[in-house]
């Protein structure tokens, strides 16, 4: 085992998020409208909604994450390798897909088949776009050692 690992601040965090999800909303909504077939108003509606599911499981996900990395390697977030990338990035990914789901089947009225075809393309997405995102922010907001 390793020494405790540095962590980003809970500002530097809660900035993390904000500039994610923002983000997030002004690049996928389009495609989703158009993709899903569901309104502009109910589609700004329902990913708010996700968009607000992903900050709070972004925020205990990504905590939870960094912290095992620094435990059991020594490396903070920001010089994370590649290949821990991608698999942080689908586990992000798989964990809301799970808790979407149901809300997307809820809020659209759609099937659930259908409903997970719309949630499996926004995780594919979400994926991509949350790492190219984790990797400008480390590059740009970079954790300091204490």
């Amino acid at each position: 085992m390793h020494k405790k690992p540095v962590l980003r601040s809970f500002a530097d965090r809660l900035r993390q998020i904000a500039l994610f999800e923002v983000g997030g909303l002004l690049l996928i909504t389009p495609p989703f409208t158009w993709a899903s077939g569901v309104p502009l108003t109910e589609s700004i509606g329902l990913l708010a909604v996700l968009a607000l599911m992903a900050s709070l499981w972004n925020g205990a996900y990504n905590t939870a994450f960094d912290w095992s990395e620094g435990r059991l390697t020594g490396r903070t977030a920001d010089r994370r390798p590649w290949p821990l990338r991608l698999l942080h990035a689908i586990g992000f990914e798989g964990g809301l897909l799970i808790m979407t789901l149901p809300v997307i089947v809820w809020w659209t009225s759609m099937g659930w088949l259908e409903a997970l075809i719309a949630d499996i393309g926004l995780a594919i997405a979400y994926t991509v776009y949350a790492l190219l995102f984790n990797l400008a922010y480390d590059r740009y907001f970079p954790i300091r050692e204490k």
